[in-house]
C-alpha cells in the first residue's frame, strides 16, 4: 500500500480529489521540510492551487497537520481492528496488535515518519481536545476486547492504561529506530520476536506460551 492507496481510502471519489492532492503534497513537504519549516505558500505551490482553497479545506496549517494526523490514526486503527477480529484467542489478540502495528508501520512509512515528528505538535495545539476524543472512540474496540470474558484471568494484574504500552511499547520503540536509519531490519522481519516479547510482558504468572 503507497500514500495514494491510504488516501483513496480515506477520502474516495472525484470530489475529493483535490484535497488528496493538497495532503499528498502536504505529507511530502512536511516530511522533507519539516513541519515548522513548511509553509502555506510552499504547499499551494505544490498543488498548483490557491491559499484560499487550502484555507477552506483546513483552516490554516495547524488544521492541516491536525488532518493529517488524524487520518494516519484512523488508517491505522482500521488495520489493528481488522487483525483483531480476527484473533481467537488472548495471545493472538496481542500478536494481532504487534503485527498490525508493525505492518502498517513498513507499508506507509511516510505516514508513520509524519506521525511521530506531528504528534507533540497535535498533543499540545489547538486539537489536543479533538485528539482526545478521537483516541476514545478509537480504543472502544479495545477496550471491548480486552474486556472480553476470561481475558482478565490470562493477563497480569496491571491498570488499564498501561496494556498499550507494554504490548506495544518495543515495537515502537524499534519503528522509530527503523524509520530514522539507527537499524536496518525491516520491522516485519522481527514482528514475531516482538509479539511474543509483548505477550510475555502482561501474561499471568504461571500461564503457558504457546
Amino acid at each position: 500500500m503507497d500514500t495514494a492507496d491510504l488516501l483513496e481510502r480515506s477520502y474516495p471519489g472525484r470530489r475529493a480529489e483535490l484535497k488528496r492532492d493538497i495532503f499528498r503534497k502536504a505529507l511530502s513537504l512536511f516530511n522533507e521540510q519539516g513541519i515548522e519549516a513548511t509553509t502555506i505558500e510552499m504547499i499551494r505551490a505544490e498543488c498548483d492551487t490557491s491559499v484560499g482553497a487550502i484555507y477552506h479545506h483546513f483552516g490554516n496549517k495547524e488544521g492541516l497537520v491536525a488532518a493529517l494526523f488524524f487520518t494516519a490514526l484512523e488508517d491505522q486503527a482500521r488495520l489493528r481492528d481488522a487483525y483483531l477480529d480476527a484473533a481467537n484467542t488472548t495471545e493472538e489478540g496481542v500478536q494481532a496488535l504487534v503485527f498490525s502495528y508493525v505492518d502498517w508501520v513498513e507499508q506507509q512509512p511516510q505516514w508513520a515518519r509524519f506521525q511521530y515528528h506531528a504528534r507533540f505538535a497535535v498533543t499540545k495545539g489547538p486539537f489536543k481536545e479533538e485528539l482526545a476524543e478521537r483516541n476514545k472512540t478509537r480504543n472502544l474496540r479495545l477496550g471491548q476486547w480486552l474486556a472480553e470474558s476470561g481475558r482478565a484471568a490470562e493477563l497480569k494484574d496491571l491498570p488499564a492504561e498501561l496494556l498499550p504500552s507494554l504490548i506495544i511499547g518495543q515495537a515502537d520503540s524499534y519503528c522509530r529506530a527503523w524509520l530514522a536509519g539507527r537499524v536496518k531490519g525491516s520491522p516485519m522481519a522481527y514482528r514475531e520476536v516482538l509479539a511474543q516479547a509483548a505477550w510475555r510482558s502482561i501474561r499471568a504468572e504461571g500461564l503457558a506460551e504457546n
